[in-house]
């Protein structure tokens, strides 16, 4: 900044530098100072940052500056929309040239915060109210839940603006804030548990084994949840009954199933979004092992079955045994079946239910 001054002066000293360059340029020095010496913030009411379509999205703008500052008004606009990709890996050929699809707008709003003025020096607060879901309009659009995947993306923006003019640049600032469904919306607890019973065998696997596996023999046997509410933990039991090898581990995968319609093709792909061990190293015959997993917020929500796009889960439950194998590979993908490796892998539907306290308080 030093320098952007002394040049300044240099320019002043010139004699072949018209009057109106010499002041369009001390205009963008101000600016630049100004704009170095003038910070914005957005800071919403809830520190989770979760709110619901009928509920207002409250906060405070926070201007920070050394001196006082002229703008031509204070915008804030809501944006939501579904993002659709399609990585090359998932299409073919001729599917990757257009691979992004067209965002899905659910929310769009922009509204005056202030009208033009003056903001002093020091720090400004300006509060703000505004209602995700507008009331005089078609309440028909539905606010899906936040997410972010691998091919798609549920994403709640708020952006403010102050409007400074020609010479100088306009201060913005944005937050994501996540949106959950109404309640209105939301299931009556008690869910009733949708339990599983699987069994995996030498018999149920479909890809190829290690030979000793095939003519040994295993037995594993358990329940799962495959119905979930977003606010309880995948719950379920494992009881390993017999195994001619050592267990090394059991792990429970937790898959989203992403498909998005692109042009008359549906593109389906399945990503790996955490892994909880429940068993290191071999396990005592016939003791049954508690699965519990608890469900991460942004990359879950709840099972989302719309025209172009829909977002599912499945629930992994593989068992890897010791071997010399296993050993030399033991940073393998989770997802590709080995020789060394017993799965399987069932559906899972999340869905959003009240939470069983305040459903027993209005019950």
């Amino acid at each position: 900044m030093k320098m952007l001054r002394q040049w300044c002066l240099s320019i002043e000293k010139s004699e072949d530098v018209s009057m109106e360059l010499l002041v369009e340029v001390e205009g963008l020095v101000e600016a630049s100072i100004d704009a170095m010496s003038t910070k914005i913030d957005l800071s919403l009411s809830r520190p989770n940052r979760i709110y619901r379509p009928s509920e207002p999205l409250e906060g405070k703008i926070v201007v920070k500056s050394a001196s006082s500052i002229s703008h031509y008004g204070i915008r804030m606009a809501l944006n939501g929309s579904v993002n659709l990709q399609v990585r090359g890996g998932s299409a073919g050929v001729i599917e990757s040239f257009y691979g992004v699809v067209k965002p899905i707008t659910i929310l769009s709003r922009t509204l005056e915060i202030r009208p033009s003025g003056k903001i002093v020096s020091g720090t400004t607060e300006i509060p703000f109210s505004i209602t995700l879901r507008n009331p005089k309009e078609d309440n028909s659009e539905r606010f899906y839940e936040t997410f972010h995947g691998t091919n798609i993306s549920i994403q709640y923006l708020a952006t403010v603006d102050v409007m400074r003019g020609y010479l100088h640049k306009s201060l913005s600032a944005t937050v994501e804030f996540i949106v959950e469904s109404d309640k209105a919306d939301l299931l009556n607890p008690p869910i009733s548990p949708e339990m599983v019973i699987f069994y995996i065998t030498q018999d149920t696997q479909r890809h190829p084994i290690l030979p000793e596996l095939k003519s040994g023999g295993f037995r594993i046997t358990g329940r799962i949840s495959t119905q979930c509410s977003m606010l309880e933990p995948l719950s379920g039991e494992l009881t390993v009954e017999a195994s001619v090898l050592p267990i090394c581990s059991i792990d429970i995968h937790l898959l989203r199933v992403e498909s998005v319609l692109l042009g008359e093709k549906i593109i389906t792909e399945t990503s790996l979004i955490q892994t909880t061990q429940i068993a290191d190293g071999d396990v005592c015959r016939n003791m049954t092992l508690p699965i519990y997993v608890v469900l991460p917020r942004l990359l879950t929500c709840p099972t989302v079955l719309a025209g172009p796009f829909s977002i599912e889960f499945k629930v992994a439950i593989v068992i890897i045994f010791q071997s010399e194998l296993s050993r030399l590979h033991p940073k393998s993908d989770p997802l590709t079946p080995r020789l060394w490796m017993a799965m399987e892998t069932l559906p899972l539907e999340l869905v959003r239910a009240r939470p069983y306290a305040s459903w027993t308080v209005e019950s």
